[in-house]
């Protein structure tokens, strides 16, 4: 049976992590900015980046250090992306031979993130002379994990963190992830960073294949501002240390493992999509009676990356016609004559289009339920059985004050 538990990217057996203030962030010298994450012993590890064409350093260096299918830590740094920057690969390895170093551990066993400023230089000096008390800061405890979710911050209002526990094979495995967004946010992973880690054992090719399964799931169906980051890298950690017979193959066991890493990750894709810069409302968008999951998803995604729909939900609008717009442009074939659409939320719901076209309806019932902060768009197709939710938030004037002067 899964449940949640405590211990963020501390909860599995054998990971320890801890954030401290290196002084990469200048301005804010009480805020923690680089964060390490270690296992106790060598791990199966897999990471998906950013479909962007421009890349950041550390991806560069990642994806070559993944190259066998192994690792033992991520040192991240928050404040500056060191993407598009002078010396960028070589700073980014430096952070990696610098971990390696305080581990004793090979350079390439180190994988390394950064989020923050694009294009500037990144002091990589301060981070040099900070991995050894970061190192000594390690704990395998929540707090440890606190840490991290922390350090890896940029314009978050809130730590995002969680952990489950499940059976596999009679043992108990633990999952545990930490990540960061806020805006920059777009299906295709955003302007994120998420690392998870387990004492699943697991190989190192089931591992990529669980979590290529899971993000299309979970962090490729948000969106903040349609904006897709240089930087998003989603990083796991198997060290197998939970003792389980190692999954090796697709079965019972990988199954379960791969619905909990999902129910993990969603939790954590909400959290983002909840925290939107300048958000004041997460909007939950669900299509059913689809013919298919993946038509289902390409309208929801077209919905909740709307402007205009979420300047409506901001409003407190009831302006579904904006709902309708955003699925006729999304690409896929369906029938407007068959479409219905309701708002939801704490306050209750509300219907508002059936079979097309316009109902009439309680304006001020609709605002008293599009003025909670978790709004539900509920549309139907009336051609099948498929369903599926994506994540998003409304656009504030908000999201311009933070993101005008973002740089300076």
């Amino acid at each position: 049976m899964l449940q949640f538990i405590d211990g963020g990217v501390c909860a599995a057996k054998g990971f320890q992590a801890a954030g401290i203030h290196a002084g990469v962030k200048t301005h804010a010298e009480w805020k923690k900015d680089v964060a390490l994450i270690l296992s106790d012993s060598e791990c199966a590890a897999a990471a998906v980046f950013t479909k962007n064409k421009v890349k950041a350093a550390p991806i560069l260096v990642d994806l070559a250090h993944l190259a066998d299918g192994k690792a033992r830590a991520i040192l991240a740094n928050s404040g500056n992306a060191n993407a598009c920057a002078p010396q960028g690969e070589e700073n980014a390895k430096r952070m990696c031979e610098a971990a390696a170093k305080a581990i004793g551990c090979r350079v390439e066993d180190v994988l390394v993130s950064s989020t923050g400023v694009i294009g500037q230089t990144l002091n990589v000096e301060a981070i040099e002379a900070a991995v050894p008390g970061l190192y000594a800061a390690l704990a395998a405890t929540a707090e440890g994990s606190d840490g991290a979710a922390h350090a890896i911050m940029t314009t978050d209002t809130a730590k995002k963190e969680t952990a489950v526990e499940l059976t596999i094979g009679g043992k108990t495995v633990r999952i545990g992830g930490i990540a960061k967004g806020s805006g920059m946010i777009h299906p295709n992973m955003g302007t994120m960073l998420c690392f998870l880690t387990t004492d699943c054992a697991i190989s190192s090719e089931m591992i990529r294949e669980a979590l290529l399964e899971t993000v299309k799931v979970s962090f490729n169906r948000i969106s903040v501002d349609g904006d897709t980051s240089t930087n998003d890298s989603c990083i796991v950690l198997a060290n197998g240390m939970a003792g389980n017979a190692a999954i090796t193959e697709k079965g019972p066991d990988y199954q379960a493992f791969v619905e909990a890493l999902r129910v993990l990750c969603v939790v954590l894709a909400i959290k983002m999509a909840s925290d939107g810069e300048g958000a004041k409302h997460l909007i939950a968008c669900k299509v059913s009676q689809a013919e298919s999951e993946d038509k289902a998803e390409a309208l929801s995604k077209s919905v909740i990356s709307s402007t205009l729909t979420k300047a409506a939900i901001f409003g407190a609008d009831a302006n579904w016609g904006r709902v309708l717009c955003a699925m006729g442009y999304s690409g896929v074939s369906f029938d407007p004559e068959k479409v219905g659409i309701s708002f939801a939320s704490a306050a209750g719901e509300i219907k508002v289009c059936e079979k097309g076209r316009g109902l009439a309806f309680d304006e001020g019932c609709a605002k008293r339920i599009l003025t909670e902060h978790d709004i539900e768009i509920n549309i139907t197709l009336g051609e099948g059985e498929a369903d599926c939710t994506c994540w998003g938030c409304d656009i504030t004037y908000d999201y311009i004050k933070i993101n005008g002067d973002y740089r300076t």
